[in-house]
């Protein structure tokens, strides 16, 4: 299983990432905090423009320059919702690309996309009583999350990126519902929320996770960066 640092980025500063205790407070140069995880021994981060998934505004070009870098591969989770911007970062040298609701929405598109783009998109949602949740939580999809799935296996995808919903974020995942997602998945299983300690770790590597974004618990220390990027290196 991999361990995914998340580099928030709002106006041109990393900021501790949504959904952690105390986010939106500044940390620094984005550049020097990637550079720290690449250190550390990570291999890869999940790199999100804030201010672009909440329409108020792009930090594109410090995104494109950050995967330009290269201290470390980077996922980029920007709401890209365009091939245009998708041709962008994947030839800027992004690994991965994390499309933005519309994959969700306009399962058309979502399918071109990943024709053209094989083994390198990530299609995100939240996941409430196992029901896909879009547009921030306001609006419910009638759809089981393993449905979901169903319909996403005939895609040549880079993974399926899950969050969970209102109420549950801090509190941990459903254990059981991840292991059914991954042995359901044709592609990995990333896992985002709900991370405090190593045995969270294991206990979701045991389930078939392939990935998991780390965020408030590294960057408060309650976590080893250094101890849990060599046991979840790969």
């Amino acid at each position: 299983m991999l361990a995914i640092p998340r580099i928030e980025v709002r106006a041109g500063v990393c900021v501790q990432p949504a959904g952690d205790t105390g986010a939106g407070t500044a940390l620094g140069d984005p550049f020097a905090v990637a550079r720290t995880w690449a250190m550390h021994g990570f291999r890869r981060i999940h790199l999100t423009d804030g201010d672009a998934i909440a329409g108020t505004g792009s930090n594109s070009t410090l995104i494109d320059e950050i995967i330009r870098d290269g201290a470390i591969d980077v996922q980029v989770c920007d709401a890209a919702s365009s091939s245009d911007r998708i041709e962008q970062v994947v030839t800027g040298g992004a690994i991965r690309v994390v499309v933005g609701p519309r994959g969700l929405e306009e399962p058309d598109w979502l399918s071109g996309a990943a024709e053209l783009y094989p083994g390198l998109l990530i299609v995100a949602t939240d996941v409430r009583e196992r029901r896909v949740v879009t547009r921030g939580w306001v609006h419910s999809m009638p759809v089981d999350v393993l449905d979901l799935v169903g319909e996403l296996n005939c895609l040549p995808l880079g993974g399926l990126l899950v969050s969970p919903g209102p109420g549950d974020v801090g509190r941990g995942f459903d254990l059981s519902l991840l292991e059914d997602i991954a042995e359901a998945s044709e592609f990995p299983l990333i896992a985002d929320g709900g991370i405090s300690t190593m045995n969270d770790l294991r206990a979701l590597e045991h389930r078939g996770v392939s990935g998991v974004l780390l965020g408030g618990a590294l960057y408060s220390g309650e976590l080893d960066a250094r101890h849990v990027a060599m046991e979840f290196g790969e």
